[in-house]
């Protein structure tokens, strides 16, 4: 019985930690992605402020400030420049 308790715990302990896990942007090698400089212009002009611009896992990934100046933490598919996922 213990044991099992155990296990829930460390199941619900890892839970929140899965739902902030990186998405999969690409599976294109790095080779094809769209240079920083052109991905950060591109992101300029979707509206974003950057503050801090870096590579997670295959996406490019931003934290700064939305249109609107809300604070935006967005992942981009590093080859389309699309947007894969947002958050604050």
């Amino acid at each position: 019985m213990k044991l099992k308790l155990i296990v829930a715990i460390a199941i619900a302990a890892a839970t929140p930690a899965l739902a902030l896990a990186s998405p999969s942007c690409t599976k294109e090698p790095q080779s094809k992605w769209l240079p920083e400089d052109a991905m950060k212009a591109k992101i300029e002009q979707m509206g974003y402020k950057v503050r801090t611009f870096e590579i997670t896992g295959n996406c490019y990934e931003i934290y700064g400030k939305d249109k609107v100046g809300n604070r935006a933490e967005v992942y981009f598919n590093p080859v389309s420049g699309d947007i894969v996922q947002k958050g604050d």
